[in-house]
Order: C-alpha cells, then sequence, then structure tokens
C-alpha cells in the first residue's frame, strides 16, 4: 500500500482547485474530494508517484495529488 492510499484522509484541494477539476472531467458533484477519494481508494486504479506528485489513473481520468500537502491539484480526462 503506497502513501497515498494510507493518508487519504488527508486529501483536500482548494477553491480554484474544485472548479478546475469540475471543468476538466465535465462533472458537476458537490463534494469534489469525496469524488475524487472514491476514485483513488478504488483497487482498479493504478497509482505511481513521479517526483512531487502522486497520479491516479481509473475510469478514464487521471487525478493529480501533490506528494507533500496531499492536495488535489488538478484532474484530466484521459
Amino acid at each position: 500500500m503506497n502513501d497515498l492510499i494510507l493518508n487519504a484522509d488527508k486529501l483536500h484541494t482548494t477553491e480554484m482547485g474544485v472548479k478546475r477539476i469540475k471543468r476538466n472531467l465535465s462533472i458537476d458533484v458537490d463534494d469534489v474530494v469525496q469524488w475524487c477519494k472514491k476514485i483513488i481508494l478504488d483497487c482498479n486504479t493504478v497509482i505511481e508517484r513521479k517526483g512531487k506528485n502522486w497520479y491516479a489513473k481509473s475510469q478514464g481520468c487521471i487525478i493529480t495529488v501533490n506528494a507533500h500537502s496531499y492536495t488535489i491539484i488538478t484532474a484530466h480526462k484521459k
């Protein structure tokens, strides 16, 4: 198990992050952090760390998380 999964309770984002994620993924959810956490914790998600970020790839999207602060930076469609 990697640090991202072990620290999933620390995941958060900024107000701008919420807007960016909703726009990039074309989603309309009330709690973007919970939505992203569900994807990250899914057993089919592929998680890898490159430099200062974690990348969680699943369900047609890639979620980028800062490895030190656990801030969800952005998300994109694959």
